[in-house]
């Protein structure tokens, strides 16, 4: 029980985490308001630099992780989270809101390296597949949860109560994590030594620490930018439904169907089914593009592989991955990859919609779903020969 509490707690965590993300893109416009002589770029920066944080730092974290531990590290994370959004609700001028935001960067960046690699090391292997698939879900359900909530909130106590209310979220989650995640183990010094730069060379170099992080960006590059530039390009009045119901459908497979399938095959080839079928799903989708229901249920079918891709991917950092160093190495490399993709996937398929509209998007999920499989496939032959 104590560790199914601890499960929960973390992925409590990672709500919060996705939430340090989603609570300005809920107040997008009131932000444009507030900070008028910063509108457009500049609050498209307030949202996108907890991102960037982790494009630069993010295997720097999971090295920092492996060494001072994860108990330390996310408790440090939800107490600075939580006092940089008190902060963020009096809407304090715009150089002190963005250092609020770079400080919430180091926050996100820990906190999503931390829960997998804690996660992993709480569970036995017979439930690692499902406590990792819900950890994945975190963007997910809080991206949904505000949607619904935050609007009603918002207009009952003001903007200022969503910071307030995630503040409370991130200490409520401290005093759980307190409570529930075993102590550190005493200092010591772990393998890999040398400098940053050779530290990141060797991660990357893993076929077992780099490998899940490989293809999770080519799951981050699409997945994203689907999810936000499809339902503006279907068939019109099929947009909103397909907006709502693909993060649902993506959510919901991958806690059923995925995590069924992570108990009988490996996770690295659970993550190459869902790119085939992706690659199918794109297929269908551009043979029914402008004919509405057809339309929307490859796309639908596309969100259900990927959710599966995005499970398989943290069941398969635990799966390849047996010291928790080598997971928050692997964690730290999945928070760098999977921002990069975040950051180039919407405006690259933006362009190819724009210059090739549905046969560049079907060549844009293809082409990263082909490179997702051969990854894994690569990176599974080089485990075999360095076993060997």
């Amino acid at each position: 029980m104590r560790a199914v509490l601890t499960v929960l707690a973390l992925w409590a965590a990672g709500l919060g985490a996705a939430a340090q993300f989603g609570k300005i893109s809920v107040l997008y416009q009131t932000l444009q308001t507030t900070y008028a002589a910063h509108a457009g770029v500049g609050i498209g920066l307030m949202v996108s630099i907890v991102g960037i944080v982790g494009l630069i730092f993010g295997t720097t974290a999971g090295l920092l992780v492996a060494k001072i531990g994860p108990r330390r590290a996310i408790l440090s994370a939800l107490a600075m989270g939580a006092a940089v959004s008190l902060i963020q609700s009096n809407f304090p001028s715009y150089p002190l809101m963005m250092l609020t935001r770079v400080l919430e960067g180091v926050s996100h960046l820990t906190i999503v390296v931390v829960g997998p690699t804690a996660i992993a090391g709480v569970t036995s292997q017979r439930h690692q597949g499902l406590a990792m698939t819900l950890w994945s879900s975190f963007f997910g359900v809080t991206y949904a949860a505000l949607a619904y909530f935050a609007p009603g909130l918002i207009a009952l106590h003001g903007p200022g109560a969503l910071f307030q209310l995630h503040g409370i979220w991130l200490l409520l989650c401290f005093a759980a994590l307190f409570a529930l995640m075993p102590r550190d183990p005493a200092h010591r010094l772990i393998q890999g030594q040398g400098n940053l730069l050779v530290q990141h060379v060797a991660i990357y170099a893993s076929p077992y620490i780099a490998a899940p992080a490989m293809g999770f960006v080519c799951y981050t590059v699409t997945y994203v930018a689907i999810l936000t530039l499809l339902p503006a390009v279907v068939t019109p009045g099929w947009g909103p439904f397909i907006g709502v119901f693909m993060p649902l459908v993506s959510i919901t497979v991958s806690m059923t169907l995925g995590v069924w399938l992570l108990a009988k095959i490996p996770a690295f080839r659970l993550v190459q089914a869902g790119f085939a079928v992706a690659i199918l799903a794109s297929l269908g989708l551009w043979l029914t593009w402008g004919q509405g229901a057809s339309e929307a249920g490859f796309a639908l079918l596309m969100a259900a592989a990927l959710g599966v891709v995005q499970g398989a991917s943290f069941a398969s950092l635990a799966q390849i991955n047996p010291t928790a160093e080598d997971r928050a190495r692997g964690a730290g490399a999945i928070a760098q990859l999977g921002n990069l993709g975040t950051t180039i996937g919407t405006p690259l398929l933006a362009l190819i919609l724009a210059k090739a509209g549905a046969t560049g998007f079907v060549v844009f999920l293809i082409g990263f779903s082909s490179l997702g499989i051969v990854i894994h496939a690569w990176q599974a032959r080089r485990r075999v020969n360095f076993s060997h």
